[in-house]
């Protein structure tokens, strides 16, 4: 039988964005999420977030808080006004390796470079073994810089994944201070997904900026306690390097149709002078897991 002359269509790859070099946090969740993705790794989070918005990928992958270092500061500055929306989250165990070029030992090494909230994340047990911290852009970029620099007195806290692909040696395993350290990451996309209310567990983020008046934030949230809406996140920031203006982040569960959520929102948008919804998405079921009632 002659062979077909009809070429197979390409099926397009899913392109996802994130922030940080090949090996970071940002790239193994990418890939647990989406294990056929290109993960297109970004200098800044910026750049991540502007590869989205130009169409140059599809999808974003962005931490946004850390169970031990709390949150990740520059993105809460970044989505109100990039027009992007959360369509999903995922909640990746954050396993710290300290490494250092092969055949260093450990009491050879000195310094060690990492991203500020890997530092911050293994704290104490850098100031157990004696070592300086010093910051980094970033994790992986941390890995590939020691390589380079072919210094024994200096290591890096990375990924296993970002040991390999520089051609390092672990000298300690999961030295992160928590057992329990959990990176959230949100999903953006250029356009909100829809969730049949009712169908699945939901998540609702938004941000918002009440008025300037006294009790303004106690009566904006008196309404979610009246209706029964549990916030599961609630998080203020200066806007303009001002302290009379500010801004808050929200997560709640439920979706913006159901009764008594519409409810809350009412209220919330009566005492603000602004109130901007990010997404509703399915929760991650990792959520009950790890503490949240979702």
């Amino acid at each position: 039988m002659p062979k077909s002359s009809i070429k197979a269509a390409k099926v397009p790859v899913l392109r996802v964005s994130y922030q940080g070099e090949p090996g970071a946090n940002s790239h193994i969740a990418a890939l647990e999420v989406y294990p056929d993705c290109e993960p297109i790794g970004c200098t800044t989070f910026e750049d991540a977030l502007g590869l989205l918005k130009s169409g140059d990928a599809d999808l974003g992958m962005i931490a946004i808080e850390n169970s031990v270092a709390g949150r990740v500061a520059d993105i809460h500055h970044l989505l109100p006004d990039s027009g992007l929306f959360i369509v999903g989250e995922h909640f990746l165990r954050v396993r710290h390796q300290l490494m250092g070029l092969p055949g260093t030992r450990l009491q050879d090494v000195k310094d060690v470079y990492s991203h500020i909230q890997a530092l911050g994340q293994c704290r104490v047990t850098l100031r157990a073994l004696g070592l300086r911290a010093v910051t980094a852009a970033d994790t992986a970029g941390s890995a590939r810089m020691i390589k380079e620099a072919g210094k024994p007195a200096q290591a890096a806290i990375a990924s296993e994944l970002a040991a390999k692909i520089y051609g390092l040696e672990i000298l300690k395993r999961d030295i992160e201070d928590e057992k329990h350290n959990t990176t959230r990451f949100v999903v953006l996309a250029r356009a909100p997904v829809e969730v049949t209310p009712g169908t699945a567990a939901c998540v609702t983020t938004f941000f918002f900026k009440v008025r300037n008046v006294p009790a303004a934030l106690y009566k904006a949230m008196g309404g979610f306690a009246t209706n029964g809406v549990n916030i599961t996140k609630l998080e203020s920031y200066q806007l303009g390097g001002t302290f009379s203006a500010t801004m808050f982040y929200a997560d709640i569960e439920g979706h913006p149709a159901d009764r008594p959520v519409q409810l809350a929102l009412e209220e919330l948008r009566f005492f603000s002078t602004e109130v901007r919804v990010l997404g509703t998405y399915a929760a991650s079921p990792l959520r009950a897991g790890l503490g949240g009632d979702v």
